[in-house]
């Protein structure tokens, strides 16, 4: 399988947090889990704008994105942001099981793809989740663009549906977002529920 490591890559530039935070109706008191959250804009963006009686955990296995995180939780004394290095494609033991309400990837699951490994990451994601808990995804859309991975592991949204319902889980939200670009939308955000 291909390797594909983007360490420290942020979307920010690209992906506008407020259009990806303001379609997952959060309530404002959710755990909230950003798995493989680089630099954290979006764990941040929703404890400060969409989660005010909630908390996010900000995971990631590059450590100098963690310790930077820690440092911005340092200096602005923020409580509610839980700071983890840890390896999503293993058992990530700092969190409890059944404790997070949702978990979000941006720009992650490809690298899944590319290594082979989405079904083990589900399982383990499974552990931590509620069992009324969601996981959503904001992915590349399968076509040639002037940034982001190679098409060939890119997730098409179907084939996404697909690999969760085998998990128990239903779609319940779909919608293009992102760049635009000669053939749409750069990126899709998907909603999986646990049924």
């Amino acid at each position: 399988m291909q390797e594909h490591k983007h360490h420290a890559k942020s979307s920010i530039k690209f992906l506008d947090s407020d259009e990806i935070l303001s379609q997952l109706n959060l309530k404002g008191n959710e755990v909230f889990m950003d798995a493989g959250c680089g630099d954290g804009h979006i764990a941040i963006k929703a404890i400060e704008d969409y989660l005010p009686d909630g908390c996010a955990y900000a995971v990631d296995n590059y450590g100098p994105s963690i310790d930077e995180l820690e440092e911005f939780k340092a200096e602005n004394n923020i409580e509610n942001l839980i700071n983890v290095q840890a390896d999503i494609t293993e058992d990530i033991v700092q969190i409890e099981d059944n404790s997070i309400d949702m978990i979000f990837m941006l720009n992650v699951v490809h690298g899944f793809k590319a290594s082979g490994n989405m079904e083990d990451v589900i399982e383990k994601l499974l552990r931590i989740l509620k069992s009324d808990g969601k996981i959503t995804i904001v992915e590349f859309r399968p076509i040639e663009w002037s940034f982001g991975p190679p098409v060939e592991i890119k997730y098409a949204p179907d084939e996404l549906e697909g690999i969760f319902y085998s998990y128990g889980f239903k779609k319940v939200y779909l919608n293009d977002i992102g760049e635009d670009g000669p053939d749409g939308k750069s990126h899709y955000l998907i909603i999986f529920e646990k049924e």
